[in-house]
């Protein structure tokens, strides 16, 4: 039974996100504020026609599909970030519930729906990098008073400051090392949305320990995807947004940070 109720609420949050970046998108370039693009009160509308959508058109995955990925109205083609989306969101909601590393108890619950709240303010900042090289300050801002209720609630559970130094330790990794290279490259190699979402990210990693790895698997992902472009061809004279490989990476340390540093210590450490 929670599996299906995090499935359904995974894709429900993965079409809340596809709204949301649309519509602060809109609101961020458009000279013409209107009430349509609100994000509390607009409704949904295809993206090309604006035409309101109805309940039916508005089922995750099931109606893109059912309509052949196009527009009821217009027949123009609703591009495929659509379900993906919705479908990462599930598989996000999902994976998190089975590999849960805090348990269950009211502490554990209570990171757990933070986390959660969490993902849907990191993919959609992932989908709007992605899509517009840019990391808006509305969408990460919010995200800072997630920042601390993951450290009041980790205090509490702990009943010591020690969580508190771990985010620290987390900051000064994740943000400062950003913050060098935006200073030192006057902003060419790393961008300022990157450096203030590094301190959320620096929280949830937990420690500096974490960070680096934080920091280490996000320059790898960036490798592993950047390096073919480049040797193509394709990737030369562009900018590739790092915001999304720093929130994948997030994503592996949190859940699995532990279990990645322990399994380091016992094979090369030998303890």
């Amino acid at each position: 039974m929670t599996f299906i109720v995090l499935g359904v609420l995974g894709l429900c949050m993965g079409s809340f996100v596809n709204a949301l970046v649309w519509r602060l998108h809109h609101q961020e370039t458009s000279k013409r504020k209107s009430g349509k693009f609100s994000i509390a009160h607009g409704r949904s509308m295809c993206p090309h026609c604006q035409h309101e959508l109805a309940v039916k058109d508005l089922i995750p995955v099931l109606s893109w599909l059912w309509l052949g990925g196009k527009c009821r109205y217009c027949r123009r083609p609703i591009g495929w970030q659509y379900p993906l989306v919705e479908l990462s969101t599930l598989g996000l909601y999902l994976t998190s519930y089975v590999y849960w590393p805090y348990g269950f108890d009211v502490f554990g619950i209570a990171l757990l729906v933070t986390w959660l709240t969490l993902l849907i303010g990191l993919v959609a900042l992932l989908v709007y990098d992605l899509r517009w090289m840019i990391l808006p300050n509305r969408l990460v801002y919010p995200l800072y008073s997630l920042a601390l209720a993951q450290i009041v609630v980790l205090i509490v559970q702990a009943g010591s400051l020690k969580p508190l130094v771990g985010a620290a330790g987390g900051i000064l990794v994740t943000s400062g090392v950003f913050y060098g290279l935006f200073q030192i490259s006057k902003g060419q190699w790393i961008g300022g949305g990157d450096v203030k979402l590094a301190v959320i990210l620096g929280v949830f990693a937990g420690g500096f320990i974490e960070g680096v790895i934080l920091i280490f698997m996000a320059s790898l992902l960036g490798t592993i995807v950047s390096l073919p472009l480049f040797i193509m061809g394709k990737g030369r004279g562009k900018q590739i947004p790092f915001g999304p490989f720093l929130i994948i990476a997030t994503i592996i340390v949190y859940l699995f940070g532990a279990s990645i540093i322990a399994e380091y210590k016992q094979r090369f450490l030998l303890i």
